[in-house]
């Protein structure tokens, strides 16, 4: 936790909503709420989608301030009942499309849910918002993703909040699009919301098509380990948990109106990471299929569009609101690996016959 925040004893109870709990950085983001603010009412909404999972709230279910409901975010009825019924004052909008190879294979998707569903949402709030004559105390906060500000060559300066928007896939424009309704009802309305966008985050519960744990169960599996290109794309890694803190920062002590970069300071080459989990995979798992895990390595075509590197900025957070991240790369990854190979049961049932179809369109 950190100082920035008022304590626990503090603060008044919020009823908050958070869409998308059952995905990876939403469940994360419930169980940290859960965990620290008992006394709070929460909702998820999700839709259950491909990389959405209830059983990444499973241990939450029979508590008492905690309710799970299966829609979509674009089913406006839906939505007013519950922001009614359950007199929501706090939002956390995680639901989105986000996988940008699937943008590319899909791309309507991604806009229906990414910028139909945000504005969904905003209208909604705003108009409980209102029904509620306006309290200033109310939150609507939006998450997004670096990727919104295109690529970086190899000396440019880290993104800010005031670098120009250029994304250059379906994900990353759908994502653009939402951040600007977001920032459109505070400058229009009075409405308080706060954008963050974050860099690529790592941890439990992440789904197997993402990098991270693609390459951790490929291992197992003893299959390839795809690389896109020449493998020098570099990204800046923030651990989940780290996240989900700054979040918990941003709803309590953020500025309504603004945007709050969220990084983790941890630039690496997507090579150099794979090569990472491979030296952990065959320190952590006996009798690996294949090994060294290294041998694993194939490099494949490159993605359409694949941006060259990202790279954070997040002094403005740290600065305003006191937070940073505490865990590095190479602790966060050993604290990931363990947990895919501590939770088996968990990512075997995914790769299910369509993950198996899609990993076939997107590597083969």
């Amino acid at each position: 936790m950190t100082n920035a925040r008022e304590s626990v004893s503090e603060r008044q109870p919020r009823r908050i909503l958070i869409t998308g709990g059952a995905g990876f950085i939403g469940s994360n983001f419930v169980h940290h709420w859960c965990n620290n603010y008992n006394s709070d009412r929460v909702v998820v909404l999700d839709a259950l989608t491909y990389a959405g999972n209830r059983r990444n709230l499973a241990s939450l279910e029979d508590r008492d301030n905690f309710k799970f409901v299966k829609g979509d975010i674009c089913d406006r009825a839906l939505v007013d009942e519950l922001l009614a019924t359950e007199d929501i004052d706090t939002m956390a909008h995680f639901a989105a499309e986000s996988h940008v190879d699937r943008s590319i294979l899909g791309p309507g998707a991604f806009v229906q849910t990414n910028v139909v569903g945000t504005f969904t949402l905003l209208e909604a709030f705003r108009q409980r918002w209102l029904q509620r004559d306006k309290p200033q105390s109310d939150r609507f906060l939006h998450v997004s993703t670096d990727e919104v500000y295109g690529s970086l060559g190899a000396n440019d300066p880290a993104f800010t909040e005031t670098t120009p928007y250029t994304p250059n896939s379906p994900y990353s424009a759908s994502k653009a699009g939402s951040d600007h309704l977001a920032r459109a009802y505070y400058h229009t309305y009075g409405m308080p919301t706060i954008i963050t966008n974050c860099s690529n985050n790592y941890g439990p519960y992440h789904f197997p098509e993402k990098l991270i744990p693609l390459m951790c169960i490929n291992i197992l599996l003893g299959k390839p380990l795809p690389v896109y290109g020449d493998g020098q794309n570099i990204r800046d890694w923030l651990y989940v948990g780290d996240h989900c803190r700054a979040l918990d920062v941003v709803i309590h002590q953020g500025k309504p109106g603004e945007t709050y970069n969220v990084g983790g300071n941890n630039e690496v080459k997507n090579i150099d990471l794979v090569r990472q989990i491979c030296q952990l995979m065959d320190e952590l798992a006996p009798d690996l299929p294949i090994s060294p895990a290294e041998k694993l390595i194939t490099f494949v075509k490159d993605r359409p569009g694949h941006d060259r590197r990202y790279a954070i900025n997040a002094s403005k957070i740290k600065t305003e609101l006191g937070w940073s991240p505490q865990e590095t790369v190479t602790g966060g990854l050993r604290q990931t690996v363990k947990w895919y190979l501590e939770h088996r049961d968990w990512w075997q049932p995914l790769l299910s016959e369509e993950y198996q179809h899609y990993y076939q369109q997107v590597y083969s």
